[in-house]
């Protein structure tokens, strides 16, 4: 389902787009996941869609290598090749990508996106909404604020504060973001 007028009736990879996200409903289906890379714009659809009562789903790609005891959050997606380890919770509306992988005792809050080939080490605390690059390597027990952004290609030493864009090796905030409803 997508609600852009220009892909009605189109087809992606041989699958039909079935119409607008109003659609639901009408649409058999066992459970949703919400696949789109912009944090703000996945996480107004997750919440629209949640308080219509839909129910979500998570991916995992089978070459994916998940430790038995993690935590992941209903509409997650975690890519091909992504290692994910103990005790690791990732919140709901997530997606991690593939090729990466995100260390033992790690958090991921709700509505992030984890790009590929991302190394996050143990005990790391990745925010709300926030995105990291692809290819960026995080020390054990940094933390990334919420709705933050870091660049891809950064290596994180330190902690980052919410609501900034991050960029470097190491990684520094350049400028502050637009704060969500949130914070």
């Amino acid at each position: 389902l997508d609600d852009t007028p220009e892909l009605q009736d189109w087809q992606y990879q041989g699958i039909p787009v079935l119409g607008p996200f109003s659609r639901v409903a009408n649409v058999a289906h066992d459970g949703v996941i919400v696949a789109i890379g912009d944090n703000r714009a996945r996480r107004d659809i997750f919440l629209r869609l949640k308080a219509a009562g839909v129910k979500f789903i998570s991916v995992i790609h089978p070459t994916a290598v998940v430790a038995h005891d993690v935590e992941i959050g209903t509409g997650c997606y975690v890519g091909a090749n992504a290692i994910i380890g103990p005790a690791a919770k990732i919140g709901a509306n997530t997606i991690i990508n593939g090729a990466g992988g995100l260390g033992h005792h790690s958090r991921v809050g709700d509505h992030a996106h984890v790009g590929p080939g991302v190394i996050a080490a143990g005990s790391v605390q990745i925010g709300d909404g926030t995105q990291i690059g692809l290819g960026t390597n995080i020390v054990p027990k940094c933390s990334v604020g919420r709705w933050s952004v870091v660049g891809g290609g950064s290596f994180v030493t330190r902690d980052i504060p919410d609501s900034v864009l991050a960029l470097g090796n190491p990684a520094r905030t350049v400028r502050r973001l637009e704060p969500t409803l949130e914070g």
